[in-house]
């Protein structure tokens, strides 16, 4: 039995296509992926995108490297105070930062009558000048005690009265300056006064607690 020969076009199309498809195949590498998608080249061309945060996320940890240090209140505050020996031109503005650092949250009524009192009780702690009006506080206040700083030299910078920690407690902050009985003028000294409130007769007031 014979077999007719194939036809030399059919084997020259079969050999094509035959090429064809392995010059197809050594073209691709083995295990090559996909290309990304164009719009997602530029996620990080931008710089200012790198530090940016959307609202409700959390920063990564190449986010919070890159941000600026945010400084917190309290160390704004300290860094504005002015420096030693600048005078009463200084105290207006340590005034401002006592108020800044420690909003107001009393009474105007209540802020008055504690600053008044507490201006008087640290007069008298410093030079000795009021003392027996407090004898709770100053137990020693009929005997003559040689005042720890003279009068001619004192002088209170800024005060502030704050809630301290209830609404019948109360709290003075006190920044001064004086010169002891050494003859050393210092200021920004902070002194602290902590009241309560009580009840006599129905009326409300500031009560100073003693020094402990």
């Amino acid at each position: 039995m014979t077999t007719a020969p194939r036809s030399p076009r059919l084997l020259l199309l079969s050999t094509v296509m035959l090429a064809v498809a392995g010059v197809a195949l050594l073209g691709v590498p083995h295990g090559q992926e996909q290309p990304a998608p164009a719009s997602t080249a530029h996620a990080t061309t931008d710089p200012s995108s790198a530090a940016t945060v959307l609202p409700g996320s959390k920063p990564t940890a190449d986010t919070a490297a890159s941000a600026p240090s945010v400084a917190s209140p309290s160390s704004a505050v300290e860094s504005a105070l002015p420096p030693h020996g600048e005078g009463t031109a200084s105290d207006p503005a340590i005034q401002r930062n006592l108020e800044a650092a420690w909003p107001a949250d009393l009474p105007a009524g209540d802020e008055r009558e504690l600053l008044t009192t507490g201006r008087a009780l640290l007069r008298a702690d410093a030079t000795g000048v009021g003392r027996v009006k407090w004898p709770e506080v100053f137990p020693d206040s009929g005997q003559a005690v040689a005042p720890a700083f003279a009068t001619a030299r004192f002088r209170i910078q800024a005060a502030i009265a704050r809630r301290d920690g209830s609404p019948d407690t109360a709290v003075v902050h006190l920044v001064w300056a004086g010169m002891d009985r050494g003859g050393t003028f210092t200021d920004l000294r902070i002194t602290d006064w902590h009241f309560t409130r009580t009840f006599q007769k129905g009326a409300a007031t500031w009560t100073p607690q003693p020094r402990t």
